[in-house]
């Protein structure tokens, strides 16, 4: 799958060194997956003629195909073994991560931690922007150094072997990790999961972390999350901002719940997942409805943000890895509440895209984070910000951190 340099101690538990990391799976890897893929079993077309069954027929032989006659994963590992990676044992589980320093000097260091069904590859399009910004239309004022980290049991990190690692204790695991590394002052991104740890971190206030951004903000009042639980009527007094977010919360509670329903239930159930890649694709696919429509759209010729290889990458990433059950685990670990304010205090910054779960609104956010430093509504955008946005999120980036430099 890959090689790191040699270390004298393979399994010490307390190895703090940091090791190069290249990618390279064998070909009878990428055989073997071909060869699934061309093997399904195809199940009937669904009986609708929209989505409301789930992910449809067509969308998934469209994939399946260009899996099969187009996409090349060679390409997509020799763009990550351009960019620096490492790996590094923090708290017993080798942690993989992406390392970009900027060449502009007083780059501020950023952490940036994808969610799921992300990976690596949601933030491969920010780098450049992001670390060498006077190549992409910004200043060099507004660079960044940053540490890009597989979370454990996605993608290139280890999988921990005990119960424990829920958000809290990867938010201690960067926060070590960014210490390893020698910055002294720094701060967060995160939408998704990403969210969640980058908030435990600014929980956590440790030495160095300044602010945190977020495009996937944990908001929702106490009294509305009650009457969303409860199936009551939207509140009166909402305004239409509020009211927009609570028809999409709504929505997303009667519809597109399932997936992590059954990932923070049962998740060593879904053998499926690890047996068949298009059986993982769909999975992955069918995380919410608004990305779900854009990436079928994608597939039927209308790209928009995503493209069909887009997709691809990061489903091929989990497959190769083989880290479909491992990654659900993450929903069985946390106990937290998913969109509740955590009382972060650190300063904070929200951008939202009108097509996320929810499209958090200004009053929701100003109460949740009392140390708001940025807030914006953008005009397009789903749950995956970085990988589909990348020049609206950059700018978000580079607007949200200018008073902490």
């Amino acid at each position: 799958m890959s090689t790191t340099e040699p270390r004298s101690e393979a399994n010490n538990h307390d190895d703090a060194s940091i090791r190069p990391f290249t990618i390279g799976f064998p070909q009878s890897d990428l055989d073997d997956l071909h060869r699934r893929v061309r093997e399904t079993r195809w199940p009937e077309r669904e009986i609708v003629g929209d989505a409301s069954q789930g992910v449809q027929l067509d969308v998934v032989k469209a994939l399946a195909e260009r899996w099969l006659n187009g996409h090349d994963w060679r390409a997509v590992e020799a763009r990550l073994n351009r960019l620096p990676q490492f790996i590094t044992r923090i708290d017993g589980v080798d942690i993989h991560f992406i390392h970009v320093r900027s060449a502009h000097e007083g780059a501020l260091p950023m952490i940036v931690t994808h969610g799921w069904p992300g990976s690596i590859i949601e933030q491969l399009k920010i780098v450049g922007p992001l670390t060498d910004p006077t190549a992409h239309g910004g200043s060099a004022v507004d660079a960044f150094d940053l540490v890009i980290p597989s979370l454990p049991g996605h993608g290139f990190s280890g999988t921990p072997t005990e119960p424990g690692w829920d958000p809290i204790r990867i938010a201690k695991a960067w926060i070590e990790l960014m210490r390893r590394l020698g910055y002294e002052r720094y701060v967060g991104q995160g939408g998704d999961w990403g969210n969640a740890v980058t908030e435990q971190m600014a929980l956590l206030e440790p030495d160095g972390l300044v602010g945190i951004h977020t495009n996937m903000p944990a908001t929702v009042p106490t009294a509305i999350q009650a009457a969303l639980d409860n199936g009551d009527p939207a509140p009166a007094d909402l305004s239409p901002e509020e009211r927009g977010a609570w028809d999409q919360l709504a929505f997303f509670y009667a519809h597109g719940l399932g997936y992590a329903q059954e990932m923070a239930n049962r998740p060593q159930t879904l053998y499926s997942i690890g047996d068949s890649p298009v059986g993982l694709a769909a999975w992955m696919l069918d995380h919410d409805a608004s990305s779900y429509a854009m990436i079928a759209r994608a597939f039927a010729g209308e790209p928009e943000g995503l493209t069909p290889d887009d997709v691809l990458d990061n489903v091929t990433l989990y497959w190769l890895t083989n880290t479909a059950v491992s990654s659900a685990r993450l929903y069985w670990e946390s106990k937290l509440a998913f969109f509740a304010p955590k009382g972060v205090t650190l300063p904070t910054a929200v951008s939202v895209f009108p097509d996320e779960i929810y499209a958090a609104p200004r009053s929701w956010a100003t109460a949740a984070y009392p140390n708001l430093i940025h807030f914006n509504r953008l005009d397009r955008g789903t749950h995956f910000a970085a990988w589909e946005q990348p020049e609206l999120f950059s700018q978000e980036i580079r607007d949200s951190f200018r008073t902490l430099r």
